[in-house]
C-alpha cells in the first residue's frame, strides 16, 4: 500500500494481488460512480450554483444521457447525491433507485467538513442521511467526501471526526479513498483497529480532473486524454486482477462527443470476459464479508515522527 506506508499513525500492510478473489471467478471489479454534486466551492452548494446552466443541464439532459448509456450496457452505478440535491429532486433520485442504481450520500451541500466542529459535522451528516433516505426510500450505506485534488495521501476533505461519525451513524463504507487500488480499511483508532471499509478512488479516473480543469489549451481536447487513460488503466487493473472505478459528472461527460467516448469505453469494458460490475455497496458487502477487518487488517507501528510544525 505505497501511499499509506509511513504516513498514517499506524501502517496497514496490504493484501497481495494474488490474494484478491472476486465473485463467481471474476478477474476485476468494475464500478461507475455518477456524481450529482454541482460545481461549488469548499463552503458547499449555494443558490447561485444551483441556478447555473451547468447545474440545470446536469440534472436534466445531462443525467438523462448518462442514464441512457448505462441502460444500454446494463450497468449498475453508484449515484453520489448531496442531501440538498436529494431534497430538490426526490423523484429523480427515486427513479434512479428503481433502475437498480445505488443511492449514496455525498455530504449535505458537497462541503469541505475538515474545518467543522464535531457537533456541526454530526448535525450535517444526520441531515444528509435523512434527506437521502427520504428521496431514495432507503437509508444510504455509503458516504462520499468532497474530493481534494493534489493530495494523494488524503481521503478527500474529511475531519478527524468523520470516520468515527460515519461508523456511529451506521455507514458501511467510505466511497472515495485514494489510499489503495482495492477496497481497504480506513483506521480511526489504531489501538482498537476501529475502522471503516474504504472504496478505491483515483483523481485520474474522475472525468472532472480532465474536463473541468484544463491546465492549458482550450480543454476541448482533454476528452481524448481521458479516454486513453481510462482504457489504459482498465487494462492494467484487469491484468492485475484488482479494481477499476470511474467517476463521471453529467455536467462534464454528457456533451455529445464526450458521450460517444463514454460509450466506447463501456463498450470495450463489455468485451472483457471476467469483469464484475457492481455498485459500491455490493462490492463493499462482498469485501467486508470475504476479507473482514478482523482477519485481514494488519497494523504495525508507524515510522512517522511528529514534530511541532508537522502537517498531519
Amino acid at each position: 500500500m505505497p501511499w499509506k506506508t509511513g504516513y498514517t499513525i499506524s501502517d496497514e500492510q496490504a493484501m497481495s494481488d494474488d490474494d484478491v478473489r472476486w465473485p463467481k471467478g471474476a478477474r476485476c471489479y468494475f464500478g461507475v460512480t455518477v456524481d450529482l454534486a454541482p460545481a461549488s466551492g469548499p463552503g458547499g452548494i449555494t443558490p447561485e450554483d444551483l441556478k447555473s446552466s451547468a447545474s440545470y443541464y446536469q440534472m436534466h439532459s445531462g443525467l438523462d444521457a448518462v442514464r441512457s448509456i448505462l441502460q444500454k450496457h446494463r450497468l449498475r452505478a453508484t449515484i453520489a447525491v448531496p442531501g440538498y440535491i436529494a431534497a430538490l429532486y426526490p423523484d429523480v433520485i427515486a427513479s434512479l433507485r428503481d433502475e437498480g442504481h445505488e443511492i449514496a450520500a455525498h455530504g449535505l451541500a458537497h462541503e469541505d467538513v475538515s474545518t467543522l466542529s464535531y457537533d456541526d459535522e454530526l448535525s450535517r451528516l444526520q441531515q444528509t442521511t435523512a434527506l437521502v433516505a427520504e428521496a431514495a426510500g432507503e437509508r444510504p450505506t455509503g458516504w462520499f467526501s468532497l474530493s481534494r485534488p493534489g493530495d494523494k495521501f488524503a481521503v478527500g476533505a474529511i475531519s478527524p471526526n468523520t470516520v468515527d461519525l460515519l461508523l456511529n451513524e451506521g455507514y458501511n463504507y467510505l466511497g472515495n479513498s485514494p489510499a489503495d487500488d482495492r477496497p481497504h480499511y480506513w483506521v480511526s483508532d489504531p489501538d482498537t483497529s476501529r475502522s471503516i471499509l474504504a472504496m478505491p478512488y483515483y483523481y485520474h479516473f474522475d472525468d472532472q480532473f480532465f474536463l473541468m480543469f484544463p491546465a492549458r489549451g482550450t480543454g476541448l481536447e482533454n476528452g481524448d486524454a481521458l479516454e486513453r487513460n481510462w482504457l489504459a488503466e482498465l487494462a492494467a487493473q484487469y491484468r492485475r486482477g484488482l479494481s477499476f472505478n470511474m467517476t463521471v459528472h453529467p455536467r462534464s461527460i454528457a456533451w455529445p462527443n464526450r458521450m460517444q467516448m463514454f460509450d466506447r469505453v463501456l463498450s470495450h469494458a463489455a468485451t472483457l470476459p471476467a469483469l464484475w460490475n457492481a455498485t459500491a455497496r455490493d462490492c463493499a458487502d462482498y469485501w467486508s464479508t470475504t476479507y473482514p477487518a478482523s482477519s485481514t487488517l494488519h497494523l504495525e507501528p508507524s515510522i512517522w515522527t511528529s514534530y511541532p510544525d508537522s502537517i498531519e
